[in-house]
């Protein structure tokens, strides 16, 4: 137990018979489970499981791959099961330090926060060494998840080194939830749909012999397309349907109106290259729209910044008013 919480560390694991054994033996003890998710692996990952002797060990193996997102969900289930108040994530790499673990559960059963979410790129060097197109890829992904989760104040959102509250996991519709690679912006989309508090804690990774099974041109289409449609659910739950917000009224009417501006900016433009003389009432035609529906855009992306759940509003676990194993 850490600090009267019980507490399971959900490990998807996928082609890792060299690292998983690691894994578990850097497993602190204050993890009360470790629940072990082998997606389908083709080598010897479930061998090299059933070959450690440490009795917080369970097994899971899929009989068909379902992908690291897949992999995770199972594993939350399975240690709700088992009576788990907070599951932490870690991969079957051993790319995520233990010695961080701490710090992630202190943020979700102390501080009241129902999520928290490791970030590698807590200073600016955190950069050092990288590739400038992987730099630009993260800030990029970052950005959009920002834009399509509105966690505004969370970076890092492909970093799957996590702790969430049970209480959390069982009000998200796990099963709708992307099972690939996609799953970690996925969950931060449903997360904030709740209004679940989360903050980022400052951790930096452990590169070693991981072997890595992304292929980008595969993730970034599902990437793209889940931030789409992710986007459009948060604002209809949200902001329209559970409760209808001036966000809402701003974005459609903004959208509105700067798209009726810039039809009749290309019908003006065209008129122009036609040799007609555009006057001050057809340019303002034009430009009022634009201007107008920019600044509701502007206000509504305000007013969304300012509804991130960032400040803690949970009691410390041990107060749910249930006796702990």
């Amino acid at each position: 137990m850490y600090n009267g919480a019980r507490i399971a560390a959900v490990v998807p694991a996928y082609k890792e018979e060299r690292m998983i054994g690691q894994v578990i033996e850097t497993m602190p003890d204050y993890v009360d489970h470790i629940v072990i998710v082998d997606d389908c692996s083709p080598d010897n990952t479930s061998a090299a499981v059933r070959a450690m002797s440490d009795s917080r060990v369970e097994l899971i193996r899929h009989d068909v791959n379902q992908g690291v997102g897949g992999a995770i969900i199972t594993g939350h289930r399975k240690a709700m099961e088992l009576g788990a108040d907070v599951n932490v994530v870690m991969a079957g790499d051993a790319q995520m330090d233990p010695a961080y673990l701490p710090d992630l559960l202190e943020k979700v059963v102390d501080d009241g926060y129902g999520f928290a979410k490791a970030n590698r790129f807590f200073s600016a060097g955190s950069f050092s060494g990288m590739p400038k197109y992987r730099i630009f890829g993260n800030i990029l992904l970052s950005f959009m998840t920002k834009l399509a989760s509105g966690y505004w104040h969370l970076f890092d959102p492909q970093n799957g080194y996590t702790a969430v509250r049970t209480e959390i996991l069982q009000r998200l519709p796990l099963d709708s939830i992307s099972k690939r690679y996609s799953f970690e912006n996925d969950m931060l989309l449903n997360l904030n749909i709740l209004q679940v508090p989360a903050i980022d804690v400052p951790i930096p990774a452990v590169y070693g012999d991981e072997v890595s099974s992304i292929r980008l041109s595969k993730v970034v289409p599902e990437l793209l397309h889940m931030l789409g449609t992710g986007f459009w659910k948060r604002i209809w739950y949200r902001y329209v349907l559970w409760s209808f917000s001036p966000v809402a009224l701003m974005l459609f009417l903004g959208m509105a109106l700067f798209g009726v501006g810039t039809v009749i900016s290309i019908w003006v433009c065209f008129q122009i290259l036609s040799s007609t003389v555009a006057t001050a009432a057809t340019v303002m035609l034009a430009a009022l729209p634009l201007m107008l529906g920019t600044q509701l855009l502007i206000s509504a992306l305000q007013l969304d910044i300012q509804a991130s759940p960032s400040a803690p509003s949970l009691p410390h676990i041990r107060n749910h008013g249930r006796t702990m194993r």
